[in-house]
């Protein structure tokens, strides 16, 4: 039997957010030292959270032009659209609270924005995800059954996001049009990653799966390593 009401809703909206609080806290302590003020972190945070419902209507509507199309069993156009769709969502997200400011002025800003719009993102859609599960009275069986997609969300939209950001922060120092530039290249491989995981996903079995997760914390490990590349040397002993 389902779970209703705002009990429901309390245990979903927590079992959301607290991960991507967690990931939101690490991502700031990295740019402690000049760190991005505490309002545009919160509206960028709330407005990735508020972009899953602009996104899933839009996926919603794409699914009759893109779910015939399919690859061993997978609709990838589909998937293809979904990620685009995300991905997109996000950087606005990112770019109307933070990007767009005044305090976006040196290449790490551009990580940690888009990392806290991926984490609003993720906090919202997770949240969803166990609200649903909960009133169907499905979550043990969601759980049990590894649901990739829900304990896979929020590394995945901040790999991702990142990956935009590191493109980014790289071309700080650049002409106009080399950031431009940055911004379609990071944009198309963030949405590459995004659809390539879920196809992965669907597609493995449980050594498989083991193995897709293991490239997923590769890549988050990775772009750590890079983001300590953007700082200024300076920084590391502030």
């Amino acid at each position: 039997m389902g779970m209703f009401g705002l009990e429901a809703f309390t245990i979903a909206f927590i079992g959301g957010i607290v991960p991507s609080l967690i990931w939101l806290g690490f991502w700031l302590f990295e740019d402690r030292c000049e760190p991005e003020p505490k309002l545009r972190i919160v509206l960028t945070f709330v407005s990735g959270m508020a972009a899953v419902f602009f996104v899933y209507y839009l996926e919603v509507w794409v699914i009759p032009f893109t779910s015939d199309f399919m690859l061993s069993g997978v609709p990838v156009l589909e998937f293809l659209a979904w990620a685009f769709f995300e991905e997109t969502f996000k950087f606005l997200a990112a770019a109307a609270f933070g990007l767009s400011s005044s305090a976006y002025d040196e290449p790490i800003d551009a990580i940690i924005y888009l990392s806290t719009a991926a984490l609003g993102f993720a906090a919202a859609e997770n949240a969803l995800f166990l609200f649903t599960s909960l009133h169907n009275g499905t979550l043990a069986e969601s759980v049990l059954s590894g649901n990739m997609r829900f304990v896979g969300a929020t590394l995945l939209h901040t790999l991702s996001s990142a990956t935009l950001g590191l493109c980014m922060a790289y071309a700080f120092y650049k002409s106009r049009m080399a950031r431009y530039d940055a911004v379609a290249f990071g944009l198309i491989l963030a949405i590459v990653l995004h659809t390539l995981f879920n196809f992965f996903i669907l597609q493995s079995g449980g050594s498989t799966i083991f193995f897709v997760f293991l490239l997923l914390w590769a890549g988050i490990v990775a772009v750590l390593f890079f983001t300590e590349r953007v700082k200024r040397p300076a920084r590391d002993y502030c």
